[in-house]
């Protein structure tokens, strides 16, 4: 985004609580959708299905406060691409 450093700070605020509110309606809904399907195929009892429809719709809820914890901190999300561990060269033994 090239006209970020051009924005006012209130703008950028919004945009935040924009993708934050975006990302947690979108894992709340998919997960519960994805728990009340496992609940469907796996579970035979109402009380069970409710539970594992619950705790998937919490799961998602759960990590989306997560990132959006991390996006208002400024930090980069566990989801966005990086490298998983930076490489270090290996000191030979003469080195040491």
């Amino acid at each position: 985004m090239s006209d970020a450093k051009q924005r006012p700070p209130e703008l950028l605020v919004d945009e935040r609580w924009d993708k934050a509110v975006d990302l947690t309606l979108r894992r709340f809904v998919y997960s519960g959708a994805a728990g009340s399907l496992a609940a469907l195929l796996l579970f035979r009892s109402p009380s069970t299905r409710l539970a594992t429809v619950a705790f998937s719709a919490g799961a998602g809820l759960g990590s989306a406060y997560s990132d959006a914890a991390r996006l208002f901190e400024g930090k980069p999300s566990m989801s966005s691409s990086r490298p998983a561990v930076e490489s270090q060269p290996v000191p030979s033994k003469e080195e040491a």
